[in-house]
């Protein structure tokens, strides 16, 4: 059973913006800290930003003031705001539990590539 479904990624040209959104399909969905992680070519995947249950975020140095988390779990949907984006923000960009102990299957992830 498919448990994350991401969409809106795509090519955006450096300084833009894209807003990515995750569909969940876990029981009690707003009880979990949620996560968004990217893995770029030849990289190890990465947390991005994570948002507790509570709607306490926390961001990577790298995204800091550009990217915004969000979630809304009456519609179990998580959410990434992507402004002010650069060539190092290219990757493929996954939805998940924050907690590695409570993560389940990755889904097919959503491919971000910035460029000119």
């Amino acid at each position: 059973q498919v448990q994350f479904v991401e969409s809106g990624g795509g090519l955006v040209q450096p300084g833009g913006s894209l807003r990515l959104s995750c569909a969940v399909s876990v029981p009690l969905f707003e009880t979990y800290k949620m996560a968004w992680y990217r893995q770029a070519p030849e990289k190890q995947r990465e947390l991005v930003a994570s948002i507790s249950r509570g709607g306490t975020t926390n961001y990577a140095d790298s995204v800091k003031g550009r990217f915004t988390v969000s979630r809304d779990n009456a519609k179990k949907t998580l959410y990434l705001q992507m402004n002010s984006l650069k060539p190092d923000d290219t990757a493929v960009y996954y939805c998940n539990m924050a907690l590695t102990s409570s993560m389940r299957p990755w889904g097919q992830g959503t491919q971000v590539t910035v460029s000119s």
